[in-house]
């Protein structure tokens, strides 16, 4: 699946498709909601939680380095995303997820 998403640094292919699967079609989209929401968005769609590629994401967008991210605005994008994952994870659940809950058949 090619995509414009990896013309953006740090954005390689499983990613790319990660996010189009997510929701997130193209750079543009990626770049108008920002990488908070497109997170969201991976999260949502059942990705696993991992800070790295939260921050990765951040550094993208600003066209950085991934491993350029340090100090105060590592520990500021740090909070975020323990709040976003906090979120997301007590959001209610629906349809299929809800039944498989019920039964105790959810990977969580």
């Amino acid at each position: 699946m090619d995509s414009d998403l990896t013309t953006i640094t740090n954005i390689g292919p499983a990613t790319a498709r990660a996010l189009i699967a997510a929701g997130v079609p193209d750079a543009a989209t990626l770049r108008r909601i920002g990488a908070h929401a497109a997170y969201r968005a991976l999260l949502v769609a059942g990705e696993r939680p991992h800070f790295i590629g939260y921050y990765v994401l951040a550094m993208s967008l600003q066209g950085r380095p991934w491993n350029d991210c340090r100090g105060a605005e590592k520990a500021d994008l740090r909070e975020r995303f323990d709040s976003l994952v906090a979120e997301v994870r007590a959001a209610p659940l629906s349809g299929i997820e809800a039944e498989l809950d019920m039964i105790g058949l959810r990977h969580r």
